[in-house]
């Protein structure tokens, strides 16, 4: 019986350019044990989800490759048995996992396993709402799969993954579009189904969020990284992996939990709890200090400017871009007049003005019709009722390949743009890290490398506005970095830029004012520093601060020297040294 085997075995597996935009994968050796609980972490690129895929038999039977060597799921080799077979061992939560969620019906979704499994009718729907319940998705089950949320479809996903109660559970970055609330939900399903006896291998990026209050104690026992050009590069204990090799991972790109950035910042462990790393970070934003291996923070010659772009600090001009008294329906609003089968608004009575120069962040829970306000506002859905006044934005979708149209990198980035954009194609290609896939088709690229062309292809068209749905989801620190510089870069050319996010640090980083949603309405328009400081605003919009956040609000620090000190840990995670 499968209990009688190891449920996850590599050998000297390697693969060659499984996506024309990488080096393949190899050659790896792990082992897990039965009901080990496995983090898997490593720059964008580096061959994560590779690996995720051909454990699930993904490839080589529906993705072609060149395999060596040998994977064996509970004691059956994966080359060697078909698809069907492997899933009724293994379950997999994809990266995108809108491409995993096929049927009409969020109920069915989730039965679908269990009927494909066989299993007696009588225990079906009590299984699915258990589960449902599990992951904090109870109230989807009478929902249509096409009005979920990305966030929403995540949490569907993850309960169609564990509903069958599976001997392995492959997780590819299943918080990537949830909110506080969800990335606890991912937590408490995760550890009940480890103690079902399941194993767990976990690809995450969103270290300190899905670690939460107990820091690196809450996050998977052994960690494996995967370095470029897809090799193990270190394998053991979480703690001793990401504490030991933290400037090492931080200059890969790896995202790290707090106690560990701190720990690649200052060499020393305890994070903000020892006094020592406590004064490092605060005297961040009054100029150098002197970092782990003799490295200097602060504004360097050549450096990004980590000077405070607070609300005032801009003064916006230009055009502008109006919502008037929306009311805002997930996928839009019917053609025909209303009438009472029509769904009910997501949001009502939706009004707010985005100027040119402007960097504003849209925040709220998952599911609060965020990406249905972008879209809205994009002229791609119909409001119930109100309208939207100014020019026509561009949109930066929340899935990539959804606004790929094009053969090739660079085509997709020149797209509309005419005649002599070379010029301009390669810069965009250079700033994105996407010179070397011009060639390569944007379907064949990593999740990271389709978000990074995403926003390259929109900003190509300079439009007077711009909207971005999670614009920096699924991407590693570095990419993370880049993203939230260059739509700053762009609101500084006197573009209007709204983006969608749950990553608060990132806000109170970059972003001058924020946009609130919840309950059903805007609940404010403020700035980040003050919506940081308010507890019931958090609180009404499923928001929470993360440890530094805390600290930083606890230490009553100024405006913008809790900014500046934010920025420059970020200067210090993309400064690669000498």
């Amino acid at each position: 019986m499968w209990s009688d085997f190891t449920p996850l075995d590599i050998e000297a597996v390697r693969f060659e350019a499984i996506h024309s935009s990488g080096d393949g994968l190899g050659p790896v050796d792990l082992r897990v044990e039965p009901g080990e609980h496995v983090l898997v972490i490593g720059p964008s690129g580096s061959g994560k989800s590779t690996l995720l895929q051909a454990l699930s038999g993904i490839i080589p039977h529906a993705v072609p490759a060149q395999v060596s060597g040998s994977i064996r799921i509970c004691g059956t080799d994966t080359q060697e048995s078909d698809v069907p077979s492997i899933s009724r061992m293994l379950s997999v939560v994809a990266q995108n996992p809108s491409s995993s969620v096929c049927l009409p019906d969020v109920a069915d979704e989730v039965a679908f396993p269990l009927e494909n499994h066989a299993w007696p009718p009588s225990t079906i729907g009590t299984a699915v709402e258990a589960t449902l319940e599990l992951v904090g998705a109870a109230s989807l089950v009478g929902r249509r799969s096409a009005t979920l949320s990305g966030g929403e479809t995540q949490r569907v996903a993850l309960a169609a993954a564990l509903v069958s109660e599976p001997r392995v559970v492959i997780l590819d970055e299943p918080t990537s579009m949830l909110d506080p609330e969800g990335i606890a939900s991912v937590r408490l399903a995760v550890d009940t189904a480890a103690a079902r006896a399941s194993t767990i291998v976990l690809v995450e990026h969103r270290l300190d969020e899905y670690a939460g209050a107990r820091g690196i104690g809450g996050l998977p026992a052994r960690t494996v990284v995967i370095g470029r050009g897809g090799v193990i590069a270190h394998d053991g204990p979480t703690a001793s992996v990401l504490l030991e090799n933290a400037a090492a991972l931080q200059e890969a790109g790896c995202w790290l939990p707090l106690e560990a950035e701190l720990a690649a910042l200052t060499g020393s462990a305890g994070g903000v709890e020892n006094a020592a790393v406590a004064q490092a970070v605060a005297a961040l934003g009054r100029g150098a200090v002197r970092l782990a291996g003799g490295r200097t923070a602060g504004c360097q010659p050549g450096d990004h400017d980590p000077q405070d772009h607070g609300a005032d600090a801009r003064e916006p001009g230009g055009p502008s871009l109006f919502a008037r008294d929306l009311d805002i329906v997930a996928g839009g609003a019917p053609r025909r007049r209303r009438s009472a089968a029509d769904p009910a608004p997501v949001l009502r009575d939706v009004s707010f003005g985005l100027r040119g120069g402007e960097l504003v962040a849209l925040l709220g829970r998952n599911g609060c019709g965020k990406s249905s306000l972008l879209r809205t506002l994009a002229g791609l859905a119909r409001p119930g009722s109100g309208r939207v006044e100014g020019p026509r934005p561009g949109l930066v979708f929340q899935n990539p390949e959804h606004q790929f149209a094009q053969t090739t990198v660079r085509r997709e980035i020149g797209h509309g743009l005419g005649a002599g954009a070379a010029a301009r194609v390669d810069d965009l290609a250079t700033r994105f890290d996407l010179v070397d896939h011009l060639e390569h088709s944007p379907f064949r690229l990593s999740g990271g490398q389709q978000r990074r062309l995403s926003l390259a292809a929109m900003l190509a068209h300079e439009r007077p506005f711009l909207l971005a749905d999670e614009p920096a989801f699924g991407l590693d620190r570095r990419s993370s970095i880049a993203a939230m510089r260059e739509l700053e870069r762009t609101a500084a050319s006197g573009c209007g830029v709204l983006f969608s996010s749950h990553e608060l640090r990132a806000v109170w980083a970059y972003a001058n004012r924020v946009l609130v949603l919840g309950d059903g309405y805007l609940l404010a328009d403020t700035t980040p520093f003050e919506l940081l400081r308010d507890d019931a605003l958090l609180e009404s919009a499923g928001l929470e601060r993360t440890g530094l956040l805390d600290w930083l609000v606890e230490r009553r620090l100024p405006a913008g020297h809790a900014r500046r000190i934010l920025r420059e840990l970020d200067d210090v995670a993309t400064r690669v040294p000498a």
